[in-house]
């Protein structure tokens, strides 16, 4: 292992453990203590990590790291709403997906399903995407057919944002959005931590006829930065069984209908 292979392999599990200690790096990656925490040192200079003593935790920008990153934090969970997502979609339906795990995870599962995978162009299913890591895993899927939305990519998250990519959704219509969402709350609504994603997905949710928000348990009961929509453009919820029931009666309250996965 190199030290770039190194880096990212460290700073994965400071992500995934939130709080790691500099003996677990050398028992896991076989390097001395020095070299652990020059390694920390390193990714704390990039802004990407914290040091704490004795160790690392993420930084407080950590829900923006790269999507590589991020992947390992509630997998199963969202794999699970993934599927509860995918199951929603029939041959011929237009989906929108933005950018984001939960809905790349969706994206995986679409394809999957065997009655979607039809050679018949009236039964391909469409997906509308401003995320260029989604439109280039569903790329290869014959029966899948994608349009990518214009703009400038988000580098972080992989999202195309600003104006030219809120031009094209004037044009067309989505039958089904699923919303990945930085934070949701009941009252308050969903939302994203930079103004210019917001922006974004309040056009997607615009011009979708469904709004199904896919995110787990710990991204509800909050707010973030920047508003993307009010609780009842929510037409759904599909989160995890870890959701706190409290949250989630107020947001069926709301009018919401919510499905734990």
């Amino acid at each position: 292992m190199n030290r770039h292979e190194r880096l990212t392999a460290v700073l994965e599990l400071v992500v995934e453990r939130e709080n790691l200690h500099v003996d677990e790096i050398v028992r896991r990656m076989g390097v001395s203590a020095a070299t652990a925490r020059r390694d920390l040192d390193h990714l704390a200079r990039q802004q990407l990590i914290t040091r704490i003593r004795g160790g690392a935790s993420p930084s407080p920008t950590s829900s923006d790291l790269p999507l590589r990153y991020r992947t390992a934090r509630q997998a199963v969970e969202k794999q699970r709403i993934a599927r509860a997502a995918a199951a929603m979609v029939a041959p011929g339906d237009v989906v929108g997906l933005n950018g984001g795990t939960t809905t790349t995870e969706v994206a995986r599962e679409l394809v999957m399903r065997p009655e979607l995978q039809r050679d018949d162009p009236r039964g391909e299913v469409v997906v509308v995407t401003n995320a260029v890591n989604i439109a280039n895993e569903l790329a290869v899927r014959r029966h899948v057919r994608v349009v990518l939305t214009g703009g400038v990519m988000w580098p972080l998250t992989y999202e195309l944002t600003g104006p030219l990519a809120r031009g094209i959704l004037d044009e067309i219509s989505i039958g089904t959005l699923f919303l990945g969402v930085n934070a949701l709350d009941p009252e308050a609504g969903a939302f994203a931590h930079h103004e210019g994603r917001a922006a974004v997905n309040a056009a997607l949710v615009a011009n979708a006829r469904r709004v199904v928000a896919v995110a787990d348990h710990t991204k509800l009961g909050i707010t973030a930065f920047a508003k993307i929509c009010e609780t009842s453009a929510l037409d759904a919820l599909i989160t995890d069984d870890g959701a706190d029931p409290e949250v989630v009666d107020r947001l069926r309250a709301s009018g919401v209908d919510v499905t734990l996965a």
